[in-house]
This record gives C-alpha cells, sequence and structure tokens, in this order.
C-alpha cells in the first residue's frame, strides 16, 4: 500500500490518500476526506475502468480500456459546506479526470452525478485520434442513502453514453460523516441485495493454503457473432477460467449450453462477448496487425464468485491466436491466456477466425506449435542424439583401454 498526504485543501482541512495496488491494470482507490478540525468528513473507496471507443484518422474506430490511471491527485475534493455539497475530484493521465457529486437533504443524501473528463489528444491512450481534444460524459444518478449509513456494492455497475462504457465495483462510501466516525450501518445497493444468494457455479473454492481440485475437459462451445445476415466472427472452444482472489484460488468450467455470444465486427477490430446468469461479461477483442496478421489483444471479464462478490479484470495488451488474415487459428491442445497474475484462461479444441469469414465458415487454419506434426520428432531426435553420444564415450573408452593394454611389455 503507498500512502501519501497531499496539500490542504481551502475549506476542507488535509487529504489522505491511500492508493492501494489491485488486481492486475486495477486499482482500488481510497479517500479519507478531513475537515478543518482534522475529523473525517467523507470516506470513498472504490474500483473504476473505462471503455472509449473513438474515431481514427483512417475513419476507423477503435476501443480502449482505461484501467491503469497512474499517479493520482485530488485536487478539488471538499467535505462541503452551506453553499457547496461535498465532492470527490481525480486527476489521472493528461487530461483525464474523474468528479463524483453529493447532496442531502432531511434524512438522506444522495450520490447525486459523475462526471468522467477523457483527453484523445493523448496519443499514447488514443492512437491516430482523428478528433483531438477533452471530453467530458456526465451522468445524473440520485442514488439515495440514509444519512449516517456507509453505501456498500460490491456489484459491478455500468454506466454507457457516447461511446464511453464506465464500470464501478467494490463500492464504500459515506459522504457527511458525523462526528469523524465513518458508520457502521451498511446500505446496501439493489444489486447486493439482489446478489446475496449467489448464482449457482460449478467451481470448487479450496482453503488458502491449498490449490483448486483439476476440473475435468470443458465442453466445447461454437459461439459466433453477425453482422446484418452475415457471419462476420467465428469460435469453438472450451473455456476453463482459473481466478484467484483473496488468496483462494477458483476454477470454472464454461457451460456453453447456458452461455449466449454477441459481439460487433470492423474492419481493424472485432469483439466476442460471452454472458451468461453468472458472467456479466467476457470479452475477447481481435485486432489486425501490419495489416495481415490477426491476433487476440485483450481479455476483459466481470463476474459474480460463488461469495456474490464481483469479479473484474481487464488487459488490453496481450497477444495470443496469432495467424494471417483469411485463414483461422486453431489449437486442439489445452493452453493458457495469461490475462492477469490472478485471472488466466485454459482453452481445449480451440478454433477462431474473427476476420473475413465466408458464407459462415472456417477457412484453412494455422495450427498451433503444440498440434505441428513435427512436435513427435523433438523427443526422438533427442534420443537418438543420446544414443549416438553413448556409443561415442563407448568406443573412445574401448581404443583407449586397448592403447593402455599395449603399452606394457613381458619381462
Amino acid at each position: 500500500m503507498v500512502c501519501f498526504r497531499l496539500f490542504p485543501v481551502p475549506g476542507s482541512g488535509l487529504v489522505l490518500v491511500c492508493l492501494v495496488l489491485g488486481a492486475v491494470r486495477s486499482y482500488a482507490l481510497e479517500l479519507n476526506l478531513t475537515d478543518s478540525e482534522n475529523a473525517t468528513c467523507l470516506y470513498a473507496k472504490w474500483q473504476m475502468n473505462f471503455t472509449v471507443r473513438y474515431e481514427t484518422t483512417n475513419k476507423t474506430y477503435k476501443t480502449v480500456t482505461i484501467s491503469d490511471h497512474g499517479t493520482v491527485t485530488y485536487n478539488g475534493s471538499i467535505c462541503g459546506d452551506d453553499q457547496n455539497g461535498p465532492k470527490i475530484a481525480v486527476q489521472f493521465g493528461p487530461g483525464f479526470s474523474w468528479i463524483a457529486n453529493f447532496t442531502k437533504a432531511a434524512s438522506t443524501y444522495s450520490i447525486d452525478s459523475i462526471s468522467f473528463s477523457y483527453n484523445t489528444g493523448d496519443n499514447t491512450t488514443f492512437p491516430d485520434a482523428e478528433d483531438k481534444g477533452i471530453l467530458t460524459v456526465d451522468e445524473l444518478l440520485a442514488i439515495k442513502i440514509p444519512l449516517n449509513d456507509l453505501f456498500r456494492c460490491n456489484s459491478l455497475s455500468t454506466l454507457e453514453k457516447n461511446d464511453v462504457v464506465q464500470h464501478y465495483w467494490d463500492v464504500l462510501v459515506q459522504a457527511f460523516v458525523q462526528n469523524g466516525t465513518v458508520s457502521t450501518n451498511e446500505f446496501l445497493c439493489d444489486k447486493d441485495k439482489t446478489s446475496t444468494v449467489a448464482p449457482t457455479v460449478h467451481t470448487t473454492v479450496p482453503s488458502p493454503t491449498t490449490t483448486p481440485t483439476p476440473k475435468e475437459k470443458p465442453e466445447a462451445g461454437t459461439y459466433s457473432v453477425n453482422n446484418g445476415n452475415d457471419t462476420c466472427l467465428l469460435a469453438t472452444m472450451g473455456l476453463q477460467l482459473n481466478i484467484t482472489q483473496d488468496k483462494v484460488a477458483s476454477v470454472i468450467n464454461i457451460n456453453p449450453n447456458t452461455t449466449h455470444s454477441t459481439g460487433s465486427c470492423r474492419s481493424h477490430t472485432a469483439l466476442l462477448r460471452l454472458n451468461s446468469s453468472t458472467i456479466k461479461y467476457l470479452d475477447f477483442v481481435f485486432a489486425v496487425k501490419n495489416e495481415n496478421r490477426f491476433y487476440l489483444k485483450e481479455v476483459n471479464i466481470s463476474m459474480y464468485l460463488v461469495n456474490g462478490s464481483v469479479f473484474s479484470i481487464a488487459n488490453n495488451n496481450l497477444s495470443y491466436w496469432d495467424a494471417p488474415l483469411g485463414s483461422s487459428y486453431m489449437c486442439n491442445k489445452e493452453q493458457t491466456v495469461s490475462v492477469s497474475g490472478a485471472f488466466q484462461i485454459n482453452t481445449f479444441d480451440l478454433r477462431v477466425q474473427p476476420f473475413n469469414v465466408t458464407q459462415g465458415k472456417y477457412s484453412t487454419a494455422e495450427e498451433c506449435s503444440a498440434d505441428s506434426d513435427l512436435n513427435f520428432l523433438i523427443p526422438v531426435a533427442v534420443g537418438v542424439a543420446l544414443g549416438f553420444l553413448i556409443i561415442v564415450v563407448f568406443i573412445s573408452y574401448m581404443i583407449g583401454r586397448r592403447k593402455s593394454r599395449t603399452g606394457y611389455q613381458s619381462v
């Protein structure tokens, strides 16, 4: 945990900020805002990421996920007064900011609105963006919470507007903290209330000191994405999810019979999204590189675990399943897609084609190295080499022994 103290904010006292490293490419933010008497007036802890779709200079569209906030500042966060309500203000990166506003009524307070600003002029985040500048998305929420209650929402909350999708989970917040002490009374969001009885998932959750029980091979499912009346993406695969959260490992086989697929196809990107009663979304994002090959660039997941909590991970810097455009990628042997230290996907009987699908059928497949017919030659070659080496050593030994005998003369 990295903790640091910011300079005083006028009218709000010192702000103590702790940035806790969470899962790979995902961060939990924790803010303890104090007033001029050093008493806590606002407390918040939450996780968030943003997915933004933007137009490029060649008139295509790209999608980026912003989950690594880098160095975070909280300038402008205030406890509030008679004229202004409390506010959380977060700044990260060049031109990126996030603001949450709160209001108060007689017996309740509200998370009134959320504002997210992003900078398409940042070439690192938005390469080849057609329009450069800072864009802002405002969302009105009006979530009412009893005064002096701590609001909790572990479930994933999604806001969508103007090509921006905002994701929030593991949220704890209390504005208007009474007597400087954060309340122990919790007010749950509606999703947490309905998910107190966790959905049934076929999974093994062992103790933290054990490893998960190996699962049987998952059943392969066939998924597709349509563009109008034509199929533009095909995927066949058995999927096994390996999740570690709070030192507890889980292995989950995806049942294709209860899993649905949606997605989208564009000239340089393609999305396959899977969802079920327990998986909010499992995204496979493919991209074109060098104008002649495709690969798996990004995986995003958000799902309920058996304890009712929400597990969310995003990684847009992958490089798997590489094959030429106009062909499919195939790997019957087990493969592992390492999304993060806490999340891996094992695939079985895999075949995917995210671009240039013709008549709804797979094109010629490029096989993975594990499936190659030449693989059996490796142990054979090693065995032959070892055998040859043994023969050479034996012959050398025999020659040396003969020479040593001829060196003696009879007396």
